[in-house]
């Protein structure tokens, strides 16, 4: 049996009802081979980073683990996909964010899902993964107010009328026109949709009764669909998952193994539950095809995002010194190995499947907050657009955005190409070639520099201190723009710390030469070493004590900001890469003596030097 965290079986009896926590223990032998499969992948990177391999293709006369199809016949189109619902047809715009707010009350939690379904986007991505805190009781938060919003409780329908004049308010005065006519015929507009957190962690709520963790993705998804699937059909709605951080098709099966098991056990017909992958890791990249097939008939489309799959990338590489990659800036989606996976994305879902069925792609992240100064709001926009149409004429169907200000600035590229979207457009047949895999690693030249290594540093520890506080969606900029208007705020995730602690690993492990004078004193063709690194990671460190609370908050400057300094310190000099900085500030949530979060830092670092594995559970989970 399952146990569950102190007393929230009670406290949250409205989303772990009995029933519910009866379909987690019928799941829970699927969580034992979660946890195997996850070893391997472990394992199957510590062989690469030992033997010096990169990721290849896999055996096109092999059959996908878990499965019964073969690889080449996944590739030539040989299985039976989904066809797309009607509400997923048109998603130009689909908005991400959580369900949740820390330390909140339902009433102020309970408004970001109303601004989420009154903003006008075609889809909402409520996400239970890296944007949303797991501070205190977060994710049963985020849980409990999509069941009140998608049910129309009468608590949400006040939150949303308030919350309908307050967009209305900002639209007339930054577009110019209201964007909400009726505001209950507005809420059924946006696709709802949810993202369970990945099935490499562990929930913080429930574990196995041995004590070990369990998956947090089968709770997740498991209380989401338990718990909202009867008002969502009888709505007309689908049910959908976003499905996050798959590396490979094995794993992509054990995830249709899981959602079928609970449609059996829910009584929902098979398939009912329509997924999306996002790409966001460099071997998924590499089986593309492979995982359209083992989901089959509930599979409806791939995303592509930008910093999880640059942090893949850079973990896949981690041990071959030549591989270095440039300042953040300088990897966007038309930037060598990004230009290539994006390409890949948009030729596997213009793969028809054996009824001629063709899949979405949904565009990437758009960051930008239109709040700054009437300069810098007009140059990001400017940007914002240009960034949506060079998708749309790539091939996407829409693309995301990450606040709901965003949703009418970027919507009129996909409404001026008018189409619902751009299933079954022509694109090159895949290849499987030595050439094609090279190409999925292709850097090219972009310098690195002193101001980029300030830009990592300063971001991935305001990232480390806002997680720490509940905020993993945080709107953050370089501390040198603090106060400065004209450079605005971008809405970052848990992605923002993975990428920028793995690029840092990389230029101090690797010695990558600088390209620019610094009045630092660093010169042209100087290495990144630990002089340099401590050097800026101090100085860093300073601005963000010193910055306002608007910027840093007050509190966290004695509390959860030095174990932030910690955490990057610890991930960056650690000789050996770990595989996610997550893991980290999980394992220091909630604490904020700075001693102690260096000996839980250590001890996780021991445990994975020692036997490779990662500690995922709550080591603060009480059941009394």
């Amino acid at each position: 049996m399952l146990q569950v965290r102190a007393n929230l079986a009670r406290t949250y009896d409205d989303i772990l009802r009995p029933e519910v926590l009866d379909l987690l223990n019928e799941l829970a032998p699927l969580d034992v081979q979660r946890r195997a499969i996850m070893q391997a992948r472990l394992d199957r990177r510590s062989h690469r980073h030992h033997d010096r391999e990169r990721i290849r293709f896999l055996d096109a006369n092999a059959i996908i683990a878990r499965t019964s199809i073969r690889v080449q016949d996944a590739r030539d189109g040989k299985f039976t996909g989904s066809e797309i619902p009607p509400d997923l047809q048109r998603q130009w715009i689909q908005g991400t964010g959580p369900a949740a707010r820390p330390n909140s009350r339902v009433e102020q939690g309970i408004r970001n899902v109303a601004y989420a379904l009154l903003s006008g986007a075609d889809g909402w991505m409520f996400d239970g993964e890296d944007a949303l805190g797991q501070v205190s009781t977060m994710s049963l938060d985020n849980q409990r107010n999509l069941k009140l919003a998608v049910h129309h409780d009468a608590l949400f329908l006040g939150v949303a009328e308030q919350v309908a004049v307050e967009v209305n308010r900002w639209a007339e005065g930054f577009l110019g026109r209201r964007t909400i006519g009726d505001w209950r015929q507005q809420l059924a507009f946006t696709t709802r949709i949810f993202r369970p957190r990945g099935l490499h962690l562990d929930d913080r709520h429930i574990r196995n009764q041995d004590g070990a963790g369990f998956s947090a993705s089968i709770v997740d998804a498991t209380l989401y669909v338990a718990n909202n699937h009867h008002r969502l059909r009888d709505s007309g709605s689908s049910v959908v998952l976003y499905l996050p951080k798959i590396q490979t098709a094995e794993e992509a099966a054990l995830w249709n193994e899981i959602l079928s098991a609970l449609e059996a056990l829910v009584k929902l017909p098979p398939d009912t539950i329509k997924t999306y992958v996002l790409v966001e890791q460099l071997e998924a990249c590499f089986q593309l095809m492979e995982i359209r097939a083992v989901l089959g008939r509930r599979f409806v489309g791939f995303n592509t995002g930008r910093w999880d799959y640059i942090n893949s990338v850079a973990d896949a590489m981690a041990w071959d010194p030549g591989f270095i990659n440039p300042n953040i800036d300088a990897i966007t989606m038309t930037y060598g190995y990004m230009r290539t996976y994006e390409d890949r994305v948009r030729r596997s879902v213009n793969t028809p499947d054996i009824q001629g069925r063709f899949a979405l792609w949904q565009g990437g992240m758009e960051p930008n907050i239109p709040v700054g100064t009437e300069r810098g709001v007009a140059a990001s926009m400017k940007r914002a657009v240009a960034g949506a149409e060079r998708e749309q004429r790539e091939g996407a169907s829409g693309k995301w955005v990450a606040h709901w200000k965003m949703v009418h600035i970027v919507r009129p590229v996909w409404e001026k190409a008018g189409a619902a979207n751009q299933l079954g457009r022509h694109f090159l047949p895949l290849q499987y070639t030595d050439a094609d895999a090279d190409q999925l690693l292709r850097l090219e030249p972009a310098p690195r520099t002193v101001r980029g290594a300030r830009d990592l540093i300063s971001v991935a520890t305001q990232y480390a201190n806002a997680f720490s506080q509940g905020l993993q969606a945080a709107a953050l900029k370089p501390a040198d723009f603090f106060g400065d208007d004209d450079v605005l705020y971008l809405m970052e995730d848990m992605a923002t710390g993975e990428i920028r602690l793995s690029i840092l690993w990389e230029w101090l492990h690797k010695g990558a030469a600088l390209a620019e004078a610094d009045p630092i004193g660093v010169a042209p063709g100087d290495r990144f070493d630990h002089a340099l690194f401590e050097r800026l990671l101090d100085e860093e460190y300073a601005k963000l004590q010193h910055a306002g609370d608007r910027d840093v908050h007050d509190d966290s400057k004695k509390t959860t900001l030095p174990i932030a300094r910690e955490i990057v310190k610890a991930y960056v000099e650690n000789d050996m890469k770990l595989p996610w900085s997550i893991d980290l500030l999980n394992i220091d949530l909630g604490t904020h003596d700075l001693p102690e979060a260096r000996r839980r830092i250590q001890m996780f670092v021991d445990e994975f030097q020692a036997d490779g594995q990662r500690i995922t559970r709550n080591v603060d989970f009480s059941a009394i």
